[in-house]
């Protein structure tokens, strides 16, 4: 999972490229003299596939998904999703794994951007939204939110992609804020990191409203009054 933050401008627009995908790709070239092995040819994308089982993950949750609902969702047999990403506890860190990649590059690339400390907040937020609401027949809200939170008690590796994920964002927050008050946005007095750690807070409440019924129209408006608490260094 890539983490990494560019801290040094706002208008530094060539660094940190965002990956051409999100999803590790598997396999390896197949001999044609050999016998085609048992359960479903290797005629998948790899990363349709992965998006597919994330997205029934986060619809039922980890523990209400099983590796039946994995194979309806992505059209393969059980024997071909071993093959490719192993188990079910397998397949879920790598659906974690790379919503953590999507949702940072988001974030990543809203800050590359030139703009206000306003405008680039409300541009993180509507990434986010735009994740929220992606599902065509159901509102999914955050995936780590709606999935990984429930699982990290007790499963110490989903708590620790969690935990880097959302330590990720509080640094990517805390560096424009730090940016914000080095050029004048924010007081002289604002703490950039307390700025954060609320401007995730806003993120992860948006998400559980999402998934709860709240409107998307609805939520972008208490997005900009966050954001207007923010700008203003209180």
């Amino acid at each position: 999972m890539n983490i990494e933050f560019c801290t040094n401008s706002k208008n530094n627009k060539h660094q940190n490229h965002l990956r051409s995908s999100i999803f590790m790709q598997t396999g390896t070239k197949k001999d044609k003299t050999a016998k085609r092995p048992r359960g479903r040819p290797r005629a998948y994308d790899p990363e349709t596939a992965l998006r597919a089982a994330a997205e029934a993950f986060w619809k039922t949750g980890y523990s209400g998904t099983s590796l039946d609902d994995i194979s309806a969702a992505t059209g393969m047999n059980r024997p071909s999703l071993s093959a490719a990403f192993g188990d079910k506890h397998d397949i879920y860190v790598k659906a974690l794994n790379a919503y953590w990649d999507r949702k940072l590059a988001s974030m990543r690339a809203a800050f590359e951007l030139d703009g206000t400390l306003a405008e680039t907040l409300m541009r993180v937020y509507d990434a986010a939204l735009s994740i929220y609401f992606s599902s065509s027949d159901q509102v999914l809200g955050c995936f780590v939110v709606g999935t990984a939170i429930t699982e990290a008690p007790v499963d110490p590796e989903i708590r620790g992609i969690a935990s880097k994920g959302f330590h990720a964002l509080d640094a990517g927050f805390e560096a424009r804020f730090k940016l914000a008050r080095a050029s004048g946005e924010l007081k002289g007095d604002a703490d950039p990191k307390a700025l954060a750690q609320f401007a995730s807070a806003t993120m992860h409440s948006m998400a559980i409203r999402a998934r709860s019924g709240t409107s998307r129209n609805e939520l972008r408006k208490f997005a900009q009054k966050a954001v207007a608490m923010m700008c203003s260094g209180s």
